[in-house]
């Protein structure tokens, strides 16, 4: 089968187009023949090789979500997924015809939601709603989205507006975006550095930062008194080293900084949302924003689209 790897990390241009053996399911697996494939910040950061730890060599096969129809599953794995179609986080191997997930990572797909749509928003919709959640956001709080023109940040818009906020304000890099995301909720549009709208709170409850790099330290500054920066990703690298001074020294501000990853939400709750929010998707009340659809033989050009920053939404690639 045709799959893209990995063969030189760093910029686009090491992801090639090979042919590789079609996987075989194992104990708690299943194979999934892929209708779409969803490219998302995380397979940039494994593509580009600043993210250490994780064990990632060349020959990898990148790709975190895919949708399509169950053609095989293991031994101890329930037959009646064969025929099913279905949306899965596969954490690495999704750009490919043929992708393996575990059961676990696995939730059926009504009709009434396409596959472009479900990898648009299988991954990003939940870590935006969890993501709020960790902030203890409620109902009449200011938000503010930092960098809010990819598939998280729009969800976080949608999401925040749906949940009653006060003001939701997007960081964005042209007017054009800041337009678009008006359309989905946003408030208050204000460029990278958090300025251009004067009529923007000075300070905001909850921060959902999907940024982080140096300028994470004055988005702290923004947060209103027991505020709550939350980052969930870290597309233009980590934060200074010093960054907690800037909470020390507004200490009687009593602001808060914390991270989040899905993976520690349990399962169950996990996809419990997850079908939640896809069942809003499929009857639209949140909204699956795709940038382009391109071939999985274009893998590198849609890398090259997230590492120009012109994508609004999500990529997604078709076998």
């Amino acid at each position: 089968m045709r799959a893209v790897t990995i063969e030189r990390f760093g910029d686009p241009s090491g992801m090639v187009v090979t042919d590789v053996p079609v996987p075989n399911p194992g104990p708690g697996q299943l194979v999934i023949e892929t209708e779409a494939m969803g490219v998302g910040g995380v397979d940039a950061v494994i593509r580009r090789g600043t993210i250490s730890g994780y064990g990632f060599t060349t020959g990898l096969i990148p790709g975190s979500e895919v949708a399509g129809t169950v053609t095989a599953v293991g031994a101890d794995v329930d037959h009646s997924w064969t025929g099913r179609r279905v949306w899965a986080f596969t954490r690495t191997g999704g750009y490919a015809e043929q992708a393996l997930a575990q059961v676990g990572d696995v939730v059926a797909l009504t009709d009434g939601l396409s596959s472009i749509d479900a990898v648009t928003f299988g991954s990003s919709a939940p870590v935006a709603h969890f993501a709020l959640a960790h902030a203890h956001f409620t109902s009449a709080e200011s938000v503010l989205v930092r960098g809010a023109a990819g598939s998280i940040g729009i969800a976080a818009v949608e999401l925040a507006t749906r949940g009653g906020a006060s003001a939701v304000g997007v960081t964005t890099s042209s007017v054009q975006r800041g337009d678009r995301l008006r359309d989905l909720g946003a408030t208050h549009v204000l460029d990278r550095a958090g300025s251009g709208d004067p009529d923007a709170p000075a300070s905001f409850d909850v921060i959902i930062d999907i940024v982080g790099g140096p300028d994470t330290s004055e988005f702290i500054d923004r947060l209103a008194p027991n505020g709550r920066l939350v980052v969930v990703g870290a597309v233009a690298g980590m934060p200074p080293a010093d960054f907690g001074k800037r909470l020390i020294s507004a200490f009687q501000q009593s602001r808060s900084v914390a991270t989040f990853s899905l993976d520690t939400i349990p399962t169950p709750a996990r996809d419990a949302v997850r079908a939640e929010l896809f069942a809003a998707a499929g009857r639209g009340e949140l909204h699956a924003v795709v940038h382009d659809i391109l071939p999985l033989g274009q893998a590198a050009e849609a890398h090259r689209q997230m590492d120009a920053g012109t994508v609004f939404g999500r990529i997604v690639l078709v076998p």
